[in-house]
């Protein structure tokens, strides 16, 4: 299978301020550009969720997450436990660049960072040409999806574009750490 040509409809939505839903290491996810205010806060209102409480990003490098975060507020011992653990289902609240969206960073001065290993979603970060938004494809409060069957009606309503694939099996979303403390928050 070409994995460009099966992700072009996904492509051209991501390119027109749309939003996507597709599998990521454990649930299936809701994508979109993280630079358009726009597109961030339609997915905010399908999934009911307050901008305050942030988005994750996710990436196929950490030279996608560059313009997002602040690598040098790290301590050098901090960031490399963050670059050991990628790519794989790690995210992790790194402190945000001053250009970091207030539409992704919601009420914090961290952002939400993974660097993925799935084939798939790789290939969306890299066809599209950055990072992703990343949250599960759920209706806020409700139970996330774990396959394409278990994709609520309204989401599907709600994107423009829903991309083929599975999950890489994990029996839960990915793990969010802080950084800078350690503290594992998910």
């Amino acid at each position: 299978m070409d994995l460009q040509a099966a992700l072009a409809p996904a492509f051209v939505a991501l390119r027109n301020g749309g939003l996507i839903a597709y599998p990521t290491e454990g649930v299936w996810g809701l994508g979109c550009d993280p630079r358009s205010e726009a597109a961030v806060l339609r997915l905010l209102t399908l999934k009911q969720r307050d901008v305050a409480k942030g988005l994750i990003l996710i990436a196929s490098s950490e030279a996608q997450l560059a313009p997002f975060i602040d690598t040098a507020s790290l301590a050098a011992s901090q960031l490399a436990e963050v670059r050991a653990s990628w790519p794989g289902p790690n995210t992790w609240i790194v402190p945000a660049s001053k250009d970091a969206p207030r539409w992704i960073t919601g009420a914090h001065d961290g952002i939400a960072v993974r660097v993925t290993a799935h084939p798939l979603v790789r290939a969306l970060c890299d066809g599209f040409g950055g990072a992703l938004v990343s949250t599960s494809a759920n209706i806020a409060s409700r139970p996330s999806p774990r396959t394409r069957e278990e994709l609520d009606p309204r989401i599907v309503a709600g994107v423009d574009a829903v991309t083929d694939g599975e999950t890489l099996g994990r029996a839960q979303p990915s793990t969010i750490r802080d950084a800078r403390s350690g503290a594992v928050l998910r």
